[in-house]
């Protein structure tokens, strides 16, 4: 190995376990806080680690990293994906053209035009509702991230303090209940948020310089945001479509609408058809938001982790497209296999809620107690697959591997970095999904006023006003995850690299290698078998 230059490296020499030590800075001094334009030197020489360092590092145009064999993987759940959309879209055209030719069952914007349409059934004035909600939606979302980036810090301990007093607020209002179920479960929580706080908060410094630095990559490169606003429109359209699709299939189907002319007409019926809709909005909200991550990993981060920034020469030519041709083709199917198995959880979480409730309103704790335990259980579940899940995707973007084959090496990944190491994602995730949250609730606030102002003819006993809520929620918390998911391909997207070449890390981010060296000493060692 040739002599180690510390002005080309901008850290210190190497210790005898074979990767670099983190950058010496004077004491009380400020970490640099993220890229510029010249944050890279135009060259550097990659140092091997010894047979004892845990693992080689790798050359960073080794293997097929930005350059997969074309071959579509996973082809069954890409057959099937597209399948399960021509069906939404069948019954979206059949309901929406029998809505439409009956005029929309009336309706309009505002409180004159609330008045006058359908009061059988969802209308033309709730559709108007949604559409305002995912405009507010849109806004908010946008703002959350400005916020985020000039006060990380704070907002970062703000989410933090946020999801430890959530988790006690509800423990208290469920014992005042005395929904004694979910009061245990949730008195567990709230002392396990508690005695993590400290460890939480430790990290902080570190998780907001990792974000930060996410982001300020994210200025150079363009092609980031508009990766990212164009799956946030497409997550708006989608959305508005789900609930054209839902209301004017409340329209054909309710027994009692002037659009059911025969007698298939069924409550039955509406809840089944509902239930696919819901299936399908789902799913496909999860692909366009998982192929969103994968170009943005396999694109602007991957590209900018190891070949440096454009300025450099190094970089290939047009890497976000390149990137989205993959994920929207060969690897779509990887895709749609991995969004499947949350959106089955979600739905078997949304049916043990529904049985929950349920059971609470016929009196039987026992039978209510074992649904929230086991909604509770599922979601844990969900949520532990959908961050699994992040790391498998941007394996697929660097390699092209098939979703299980990139499942495979995010296991290897996890079990070598440790729980530890990947707490400060946990954080970022923490504060992106608490905004996410805070869209949503704003989104359904407004609806909620909304319906309160205008008091639509077919809300009059205010049967309608939860649907209408929950649409309203959901359509600004996919808007804003959407967004926010832009970010979160970065923050894990360097995981990854560090896994895979930590020591290219002290040459893009000298200050946040440095940190992640002096708190984590073994992650800054390649995985071996990844």
């Amino acid at each position: 190995m040739s002599e180690w230059n510390k002005e080309q490296w901008g850290v210190a020499p190497p210790p005898s376990q074979g990767y670099p030590q983190h950058p010496q800075y004077p004491q009380n001094a400020a970490p640099y806080p993220g890229p510029t334009p010249n944050y890279a030197e135009p060259s550097y020489s990659q140092p091997q680690a010894n047979n004892g360092g845990g693992g080689e590092y790798k050359q960073s145009y080794e293997g097929e990293r930005f350059k997969p064999k074309k071959k579509i993987n996973d082809p069954i759940f890409l057959v099937f994906f597209v399948l399960q959309f021509l069906g939404f879209v069948a019954l979206s055209a059949v309901a929406i053209h029998s809505w439409v030719s009956d005029g929309g069952l009336g309706g309009g914007l505002g409180k004159s035009g609330a008045s006058s349409g359908s009061a059988v059934t969802l209308n033309q004035s709730t559709v108007y509702l949604l559409l305002l909600v995912t405009a507010a939606a849109v806004l908010l979302s946008a703002l959350y991230l400005i916020l985020t980036r000039a006060f990380t810090r704070i907002i970062m301990h703000i989410t933090l303090l946020l999801s430890i007093a959530l988790n006690i607020g509800i423990c208290i209002y469920y014992w005042i209940t005395k929904y004694y179920s979910g009061a245990i479960i949730f008195t567990i929580i709230a002392l396990f948020s508690i005695l993590s706080y400290w460890g939480y908060k430790s990290r902080i410094p570190l998780a907001s310089l990792l974000l930060q630095v996410v982001m300020d990559v994210s200025k150079h490169h363009t092609s980031v945001y508009v990766v990212a606003f164009v799956a946030l429109i497409m997550q708006a359209a989608l959305s508005v479509w789900f609930v054209f699709t839902c209301i004017a299939s409340y329209g054909k189907w309710t027994p009692g609408s002037s659009s059911c002319g025969t007698s298939s007409c069924s409550s039955g019926k509406v809840a089944g058809l509902i239930f696919y809709a819901t299936f399908s909005y789902l799913w496909t909200s999860q692909v366009i938001a998982n192929v969103a991550l994968t170009t943005l990993a396999g694109g602007p981060y991957g590209a900018w982790y190891y070949f440096g920034p454009k300025e450099m020469g190094e970089m290939p030519n047009h890497p976000t497209l390149s990137a989205f041709r993959r994920a929207s083709t060969l690897s779509l199917g990887s895709i749609a296999f991995g969004s499947l198995i949350v959106t089955l959880l979600e739905l078997l979480k949304m049916i043990l809620h529904a049985v929950q409730n349920s059971a609470n309103a016929d009196g039987h704790p026992i039978e209510a107690c074992l649904a929230c335990c086991a909604a509770c259980f599922v979601g844990c579940i969900e949520n532990a697959v959908e961050y699994f899940n992040r790391y498998a995707y941007i394996e697929i973007a660097l390699y092209g591997k098939s979703y299980l084959g990139a499942s495979k090496d995010t296991w290897r990944l996890f079990k070598d970095r440790g729980i530890d190491a990947l707490v400060n994602d946990s954080l970022v995730g923490m504060t992106l999904t608490w905004g996410a949250y805070a869209v949503g609730m704003l989104s359904s606030l407004f609806a909620y006023l909304y319906l309160r102002i205008t008091d639509p003819s077919y809300n009059s006993d205010g049967q309608y006003t939860a649907p209408v809520i929950l649409f309203a929620f959901l359509i600004g918390l996919m808007c804003s995850l959407t967004l926010s998911s832009a970010v979160e391909a970065g923050v894990s997207t360097i995981f990854v690299g560090l896994g895979e070449d930590p020591q290219v890390l002290s040459i893009r981010a000298p200050a946040l290698f440095g940190m992640i060296a002096e708190t984590y000493p073994h992650v800054v060692r390649g995985v071996p078998g990844v």
